[in-house]
């Protein structure tokens, strides 16, 4: 039986949304081909809660004086400590940025494939793993040589409420690193603008597009927003047209989102804007063009003019909340 390891990346005790949603990405992976999956916590002693009741055969807790802090130098030389012991067939874990920093010189060390960013795979007599390009126009199956295999998972490509439970083995694992050069320091920790909206975590969300028409309009949205107790999310022109700031934006150059619920309000859905939020569970688009492409990927669709429709629905929704 093969191994699959799951690296799970945390910050002060608490594992990040992507590492838990590639860990999801894990489980699937390690039963369908039969493998043990063990994830792997590093610069930690005592396990992070969340993950107490996260199935798993095992969680690696790898310690060491240089891990209390990120680097890049450090976090390369535990991980191939902990791959030549444990020498896995798949190492998996969430695209951040942390990741994107790291992996490629853990690969480019071990001499075996990364494939980064992936929003999925394929299994028939050979995995293959599904990439978008081109600002997600196309999506591109890589197939990769035996051996071991590096894997990122784009966030919103697996939902980490779909967690498998259980409860897991607890190793630990000590590593020396006080012989690695540091070469490479971190600066501070990057710390998001104060009121910055973080709509990855927002189990509703309202997205207004250029159909709107005008900022005024905004008014009647937040009003539906707060009906629905839903966030407010927005396509790229709106943000251009600075009715709403840039943390609002979701997409390819914006936040990616997987809500319960996405209320795409005259958003027209360019690829653009579906990378961003197409992995949603429960699609619902108003917009006046039957044939915006919205409505390909919309679960429930609903062709009229959001200025009747938007107000309408905000008064029922209040009128049963004071029911």
């Amino acid at each position: 039986m093969g191994k699959v390891l799951a690296f799970l990346q945390h910050l002060d005790g608490k594992v990040s949304r992507n590492s838990l949603e590639a860990l999801k990405g894990a489980q699937e992976l390690a039963a369908a081909e039969g493998h043990s999956l063990t994830g792997v916590v590093l610069g930690v002693d005592t396990a992070p809660t969340e993950l107490s009741a996260i199935h798993m055969d095992e969680l690696l807790l790898v310690s060491s004086p240089e891990l209390a802090n990120y680097s890049s130098e450090y976090y390369v030389a535990a991980m191939q400590a902990v791959l030549a012991a444990e020498t896995p067939e798949l190492l998996i874990a969430g695209h951040t940025y942390q990741a994107r920093d790291w992996l490629p010189r853990l690969a480019y060390r071990l001499g075996r494939p990364l494939v980064s960013d992936c929003v999925g795979y394929h299994q028939d007599s050979d995995l293959r793993w599904v990439r978008q390009i081109f600002q997600g126009k196309i999506s591109a199956d890589v197939e990769t040589t035996p051996g071991l295999v590096i894997i990122s998972f784009q966030s919103g490509a697996f939902r980490s409420d779909d967690l498998a439970e259980g409860k897991p083995a607890i190793r630990t694992m000590d590593v020396d690193l006080s012989g690695v050069p540091l070469r490479v320091r971190p600066g501070e920790r990057f710390q998001e603008a104060k009121g910055a909206v973080d709509l990855s975590r927002a189990e509703r969300i309202i997205a207004v597009g250029r159909g709107i028409g005008e900022e005024e309009n905004l008014t009647m949205i937040r009003e539906l927003a707060g009906a629905l107790g839903a966030e407010l999310g927005s396509s790229r022109p709106v943000v251009d047209y600075g009715w709403l700031p840039q943390d609002h934006q979701i997409g390819s150059s914006g936040q990616t989102v997987t809500p319960k619920l996405y209320l795409a309000v005259g958003v027209s859905g360019a690829i653009q804007h579906q990378v961003g939020m197409k992995n949603s569970d429960c699609i619902v688009a108003i917009n006046k063009d039957p044939n915006a492409p919205i409505f390909e990927i919309a679960d429930y669709g609903i062709v009229a003019n959001l200025l009747d429709i938007v107000p309408r629905l905000a008064a029922t929704l209040k009128e049963r909340q004071g029911d």
